[in-house]
């Protein structure tokens, strides 16, 4: 192919690609200062406490990374916030375990979950943020 037939294809991709985007949930690192806004704005918010050296913290990632591409999932925040690090945050949120996700609803924490590795349940856990 010559770069000018391949033009409007790179453009479709990119089109494509952008859309995919937007239909996907954000899946950010944690920044306290984005998480207080998200949740006092009563958006839906998960906090997913996670240690690179766990290893169900291992399995969970890539179902996680899978659901957060969901267009059903495009309105959740989902905050991944480094175990290891965010000490604060565990204290404030009462959380003693890696691989513990705490969900937000309107505001207020609605569940939270720690240890699962089976996608259906991982899956009921986010679902509970709409």
């Amino acid at each position: 192919m010559n770069m000018k037939t391949n033009t409007p294809i790179r453009i479709i991709g990119a089109l494509l690609l952008a859309l995919a985007g937007t239909a996907a949930a954000d899946e950010v690192p944690f920044d306290h200062a984005s998480y207080a806004q998200a949740v006092a704005a009563g958006k839906p918010v998960v906090v997913y406490l996670h240690a690179d050296w766990c290893p169900t913290c291992r399995a969970q990632q890539p179902i996680v990374d899978r659901l957060s591409k969901e267009p059903g999932f495009k309105q959740v925040t989902i905050f991944v916030a480094d175990f290891d690090k965010e000490t604060a945050l565990e204290k404030s949120l009462k959380v003693t375990q890696q691989s513990t996700f705490v969900v937000f609803r309107k505001g207020h924490e609605v569940t939270r979950s720690t240890g699962q590795t089976a996608e259906p349940a991982i899956r009921a856990v986010l679902q509970q943020a709409l």
